[in-house]
């Protein structure tokens, strides 16, 4: 999730200018040098990796005061190992992923040669969310360039202190040839994206994608949009509960469920609603004996995302929901910055604001289903998820799920451990999101696949052009048949 961006919204005329000069600085350096060696590439990636081991620590406490209090172990494992594992799975691969792909070349046209060319599309244009502001932040910026690019980069205003950090981090490694970082409000990122990059990737709100995705198509600029959405979780009633329960917990409460592909909802047998319920909520107690000052325990992001997850409660409970705080140790939470205990919600229904959209907290509604086929088609009547997930151990059961649904991407009797894989694509589909990113994939979103035709020394290439005579005919016979 991300500020709107109000694109009739306007930048001073002194940040415009900067923004314009390190756009036309950058521009101009993706013409005169366009395609950085393959050595040059594992250079650049291997600075960014030494500079964030060297200064993880810093951008630890820079996103534990953003947030009021953000888990160090959750900063390590979620945002610096994810992108250290992520570089350094580029550098290895790199100079596969850059070898050109042969292709079969038409009969006819034999014997010419056909190659695919991946070539650096100039300059990319990175925008950035708060909830994970290092990990968005430098996973794309690295996959662009891995890919050869030169990139600009929009980190959140909601992260201040780590925007800051980045802007001096990528500076003093990278340097000003390589990468820009732009920091501001909203109108700053109208302005960013209204720029005519090569290509443009954001992640956030499927709200704000859509504003992003109309400023880039005024410079026809492709996109990238790594969106949000509800996320199942599907639970069988042959799958063990308590390990499903202790999974669903892991995944939905890290980062206090400030996670885009975090479990949204949890889809359970009607007859096991209440034991599931009960089952999540000791997960959440043995993992969070207390909350308050809990190092553990991440904090909401500001006191306005605290405001709207108070108001989903409200609005379920005044509707017929019922809530389960989980909050083992009875703590009150008015002068504990925006922390926010976990909620378990049942008896949910349609016309909930917590079933309309993105929940993006630690608040996790529980809907029945009676037969597999009907969480399927609750599922399918949605719009298509970033992620999904289900638990389950019978292999036929498991492919009917994944034949029946559509969801960027899924971890089957987990959650969200696929964002890890490095050779997974990583991207939604339709309302979710635009594009994928990570791994090769990233290379490849952000290089311009070129088709290349080597003709040969001897070729018929002559009898398919004018003037035509028999020997045209001859052939266009054999090959309209």
């Amino acid at each position: 999730m991300a500020a709107i961006i109000p694109l009739k919204r306007v930048v001073s005329p002194s940040v415009g200018e900067a923004i314009d000069r390190d756009f036309q600085r950058l521009h101009r350096i993706s013409r005169e040098r366009p395609a950085p060696t393959a050595a040059e590439r594992e250079e650049t990636l291997g600075r960014l990796h030494q500079g964030l081991r060297s200064r993880k620590e810093e951008f630890v406490r820079a996103i534990d005061a953003d947030f009021g209090h953000r888990s160090r172990h959750e900063t390590l494992l979620g945002e610096v190992f994810l992108v250290l594992q992520g570089i350094q799975h580029s550098r290895r691969h790199l100079r596969t992923w850059m070898r050109p792909q042969r292709r079969r070349t038409s009969l006819p046209f034999l014997p010419a040669r056909s190659e695919v060319r991946f070539q650096p599309k100039g300059l990319v244009g990175v925008i950035s969310p708060w909830n994970y502001p290092l990990q968005l932040s430098l996973l794309p910026v690295a996959s662009a360039l891995a890919a050869g690019n030169r990139v600009m980069l929009k980190p959140s205003e909601l992260t201040p202190a780590t925007s800051a950090l980045l802007a001096d981090f990528l500076r003093s490694t990278l340097g000003p040839e390589t990468v820009a970082v732009v920091t501001g409000g909203p109108e700053v990122g109208a302005r960013f994206a209204s720029l005519a990059f090569d290509h443009l990737l954001y992640t956030g709100s499927t709200q704000v994608g859509r504003l992003v995705m109309r400023a880039a198509a005024e410079n026809l600029t492709p996109v990238t949009l790594e969106l949000g959405g509800k996320s199942p979780a599907i639970v069988h009633r042959d799958y063990p509960l308590h390990h499903a329960a202790q999974r669903i917990a892991a995944g939905k409460f890290f980062n206090a469920g400030q996670t885009c592909i975090a479990p949204d909802y949890v889809l359970a047998p009607r007859e096991r609603v209440e034991a599931v319920a009960q089952a999540i909520c000791e997960a959440v107690e043995s993992s969070y004996p207390s909350l308050a000052t809990n190092p553990d325990y991440t904090a909401i992001i500001n006191e306005r995302h605290r405001a709207r997850l108070q108001g989903y409660l409200d609005d379920a409970r005044d509707k017929g929901a019922r809530l389960c705080e989980v909050n083992p140790a009875h703590e009150s939470f008015d002068e504990q910055g925006h922390k926010l205990a976990p909620h378990i919600l049942v008896d949910v229904t349609d016309d909930m604001a917590v079933m309309q959209e993105e929940i993006f907290g630690p608040i996790l509604p529980i809907v029945a289903y009676d037969r597999l086929q009907d969480a399927i088609r609750y599922v399918n009547e949605r719009p298509r998820p970033l992620s999904l997930y289900y638990f389950d151990r019978d292999e036929r059961r498991v492919d009917r799920v994944l034949q029946g649904t559509v969801a960027g991407g899924t971890t089957v009797n987990d959650t969200i451990l696929h964002v890890g894989q490095d050779d997974l694509p990583f991207g939604g589909v339709g309302p979710s999101g635009m594009g994928a990113y990570h791994g090769r994939e990233g290379f490849e979103t952000f290089s311009h696949k070129r088709g290349v035709l080597h003709q040969s020394r001897l070729n018929a290439a002559k009898l398919l052009s004018p003037p035509y005579g028999r020997a045209v005919e001859t052939l266009l016979r054999v090959l309209l048949r």
